[in-house]
């Protein structure tokens, strides 16, 4: 009878563990899926490590290839960082920036300042408008250039005329080429706020090279 009472006993604990192993395995999927595919709006969050274009999927994170770059011109390279079709930058990632419109000699870069932006004082670290003006501001010379040819930042200089904390919301830095030779570009840019005021602004000199 002692063997018997031990033998059903373990019969339910096994049954028991089956049965925890499958919820917590179901659990954990549904949890994963309410993270993929919770919808993000304007704000262009990281989800699991990828960003949400303004059309609703998902975009990627990551280097492209050498090759690749050679075969598109800077227009269709920038275009492809819009609509996801090319990965956006590890750096996209880790500040939460994306790429969001270009024409040629034009290019919109848009963040929304958070806690991990800020500070020692709490307001939004310059380094946040200083990369996306950087960005928009060299992409757009980029959009300008043919195949082979690539562009690499000499100097940049910007401007910091507003504060910006983390509940200013969505900002937007639109860079504009000014002149683009062949072996040099410049271009200017402004960060603004949701309303339109102006949060900084700045000008680049690109070196332009062909890859």
């Amino acid at each position: 009878m002692r063997h018997r009472r031990h033998a059903a006993t373990y019969s339910m604990t096994s049954s028991a563990r089956a049965s925890l192993t499958e919820f917590r395995s179901k659990k954990r999927s549904a949890l994963v899926w309410a993270r993929c595919e919770a919808p993000i709006g304007p704000t262009f969050r990281s989800v699991c490590g990828e960003f949400m274009t303004q059309a609703g999927y998902v975009k990627r994170v990551g280097i492209i290839d050498e090759h690749q770059k050679r075969a598109m011109n800077g227009l269709e390279f920038v275009q492809g960082l819009v609509d996801g079709t090319l990965p956006l930058n590890p750096m996209a990632e880790t500040l939460g920036y994306d790429i969001v419109d270009v024409s040629k000699g034009r290019v919109v870069v848009a963040a929304k300042p958070h806690g991990k932006h800020c500070n020692p004082f709490g307001t939004v670290h310059g380094g946040l408008a200083a990369t996306l003006l950087d960005s928009c501001m060299g992409l757009a010379v980029l959009s300008m250039l043919d195949k082979g040819f690539a562009q690499t930042t000499l100097e940049f200089k910007i401007s910091l005329v507003r504060p910006i904390t983390t509940q200013t919301g969505l900002v937007k830095a639109q860079g504009r080429v000014i002149s683009c030779g062949r072996r040099i570009g410049t271009a200017e840019g402004g960060l603004t706020d949701k309303d339109g005021r102006t949060l900084a602004h700045g000008t680049t000199t690109c070196l332009i090279f062909e890859h």
